[in-house]
């Protein structure tokens, strides 16, 4: 059986009007997406870049680069998030903390086509979600915790969804607005101003990479190398 979720009722919510796209996040797009391992050229930066690992991905294949719209969800709160679409921007990525809860599942099939319709291009699950086959099929990138066959409740209109707050997974801290870089090796979250840090640490590190890759190939051993970049 599918996901079902109730008609787009207009949930109260608790939100911070997200900020505009952060300027560079183009640019930073087509920096990253061609090249292997993304979230790892951009958590290579430093601190200021958060790293969340540990997560499944439906497909190893993908990987995204957009602006985060959070939601925060506390063991009291675990309800169908689904009217909290509307307030996604095309190309944000959702960032669903459920605090590890895994007992029953934020995300579906359902949640995923009408995310695509709205043009969102991904979604970050500190939690279960279900529907894997479809969401593969459907070719809708989601990172998740686990797999859960149970649903989560409706949506509780009286209730309140905390959305575009900060919210933590895994002690990293990400806000409306931060940068979501996933792939299958985790989640680098890169706060808007450094951007262009990232952009110019990846272009640094992928030149010495292409070096250090040549003199590879030409014979250079190891102690050679560590010698002349000090680490690999």
């Amino acid at each position: 059986m599918k996901q079902k979720g109730p008609s787009m009722p207009t949930q109260p919510t608790r939100s911070t009007e997200p900020p505009s796209a952060p300027p560079g996040i183009d640019a930073l797009r087509e920096l990253l997406l061609p090249e292997y391992s993304p979230s790892c050229l951009a958590a290579d930066v430093g601190d200021r870049i958060g790293a969340i690992g540990g997560l499944l991905t439906v497909n190893p294949a993908h990987r995204v680069v957009g602006p985060a719209l959070t939601i925060d969800l506390s063991e009291k709160d675990l309800v169908d998030i689904l009217p909290v679409l509307g307030l996604a921007r095309p190309g944000d990525v959702i960032v669903l903390a459920c605090h590890g809860i895994t007992g029953m599942a934020m995300w579906g099939g359902l949640m995923t086509t009408l995310s695509q319709l709205a043009g969102i291009a991904g979604a970050v699950v500190d939690g279960a979600v279900r529907d894997v086959d479809e969401i593969r099929d459907l070719g809708f990138p989601v990172w998740y915790r686990t797999a859960q066959p149970r649903r989560c409740p409706p949506a509780d209109l009286d209730g309140v969804v905390q959305v575009n707050v900060p919210v933590s997974i895994d002690g990293v801290t990400v806000r409306a607005g931060d940068i979501v870089v996933a792939d299958e090796n985790g989640v680098a979250v890169v706060p808007p101003d450094a951007a262009e840090e990232v952009a110019v640490s990846t272009r640094e590190l992928l030149a010495k990479e292409r070096t250090v890759r040549d003199l590879m190939n030409a014979g250079a051993t190891l102690p050679e190398l560590l010698a002349r970049f000090g680490h690999l």
